[in-house]
């Protein structure tokens, strides 16, 4: 190498290691609401503030009954994509119950069609039920809902189906969840659901409409077991989706060992 052949090689070596590091795109997960105009929810931030984007799309049902999910699921697949037209990377249905309220086929079904018609990957809230209580190690399972007798019905068959022993299953008998319920009414509630469910090794409490980001601790405290929740695990499903580190402290053994 001639002399002025090597001060061009240190040269661009030089520029290359002050050059700042080009990081490839966040991934931008879509998320599918029931409500319509449904906001990103602050777990999102809350859990991931950072390496991901979220976005919102609503579909507008009606309420938690079976003939909303029928309505909804045919405005699953547009609503999917208009979140690709916003730049998503990735799809999350998050509606639990309008997830498994046909069963586990059924929900996967919904996942694939989202993946065939976008061709991006797709999950779902019922999904991130099913991840979470896997990371919680639960066979047994007390289940506290927002749902009616017909709805938890449908989400006991998702659960079994899904390789779960439900111990009990008890609603709040809401149509709509959004702030129906205070956080001690809920915990209240989610806590006497598990002291009356006879040898349950994990609480889950189903609904994405209900607000179980700060419970989830405080009921590990109480019930001395895992407690897995719709939003909080849905998103945690959904980063893990991505490829990220979906683990998140302060909010519950699932989260911190995700």
């Amino acid at each position: 190498m001639t002399d002025k052949s090597r001060r061009q090689f240190l040269h661009t070596a030089a520029i290359a290691l002050t050059a700042p590091m080009v990081s490839a795109a966040e991934p931008v997960i879509g998320m599918i609401f029931p409500p319509a105009n449904y906001p990103v929810p602050p777990e999102a931030r809350l859990l991931y503030p950072k390496g991901v984007t979220f976005l919102a799309e609503g579909l507008a049902f009606n309420g938690m009954t079976i003939e909303s999910y029928n309505e909804a699921v045919p405005r699953i697949v547009p609503a999917a994509m208009k979140l690709r037209e916003r730049g998503a990377t990735a799809i999350s249905i998050m509606g639990t119950s309008l997830t498994f309220y046909k069963g586990a086929a059924f929900n996967q079904e919904l996942i694939e069609r989202v993946h065939q018609a976008t061709g991006l990957p797709a999950t779902s809230m019922s999904n991130g039920i099913v991840d979470g209580l896997r990371v919680a190690g639960a066979n047994r399972v007390a289940v506290a809902t927002a749902y009616t007798d017909i709805v938890n019905a449908t989400l006991e068959r998702f659960l079994k189906e899904s390789g779960f022993e439900v111990s009990i299953i008890k609603g709040l008998n809401l149509i709509r969840a959004t702030n129906a319920v205070s956080q001690e009414q809920l915990f209240d509630f989610s806590a006497s659901v598990f002291a009356t469910a006879g040898g349950a090794d994990t609480l889950l409490i189903s609904c994405g409409g209900l607000k179980t980001i700060d419970l989830l601790a405080p009921l590990e405290a109480t019930c001395q077991v895992p407690v897995v929740s719709s939003t909080p695990h849905a998103l945690m499903n959904a980063v893990r989706f991505v490829g990220l580190n979906p683990r998140a402290t302060g909010y519950g053994s699932v989260l911190a060992k995700a």
